[in-house]
Order: structure tokens, then sequence, then C-alpha cells
């Protein structure tokens, strides 16, 4: 997992074309605003499992990400 940190109105880009932005900081809750192709499907984790019917396990920790 990439772990960035990132300030209000600040963004990172995925592939070129999905942008993801902070929108808003208020007390342990963070909004952000998501611009994705179409047809890029884009879900909060709780839709993305009643749409496929499971519960997504927590991915355990890979390690570093890159060449060591």
């Amino acid at each position: 997992m990439l772990v960035l940190s990132r300030k209000k109105n600040e963004s990172i880009v995925i592939n070129n074309d999905i942008v993801i932005t902070i929108v808003e900081i208020r007390g342990d809750k963070v909004r952000l605003g998501i611009v994705a192709p179409k047809d890029v499907p884009v879900h909060r984790e709780e839709v993305y499992d009643a749409i496929h019917g499971q519960k997504t396990a927590a991915a355990p920790n890979p390690g570093p990400v890159g060449p060591s």
C-alpha cells in the first residue's frame, strides 16, 4: 500500500486519467473528489461488497513498494 500525505485542495493522479482531490477535512472525516473516466467504476467499499456479494478481506501488508 502506498501512503501519501495531502492537504485540502491537493490531489493525486492515478494512471494519467484518475484524479483524487482532498475537498474537505473535518475532524476525523475526509471528503474526496474523484474524477475518472465513465468506464471506470468508483464505489465506496461497502457498496462494492454489496454489488459483489462479499466482504473484502483486509489485505495483508505487502511490505515496501518498489525495488529493494
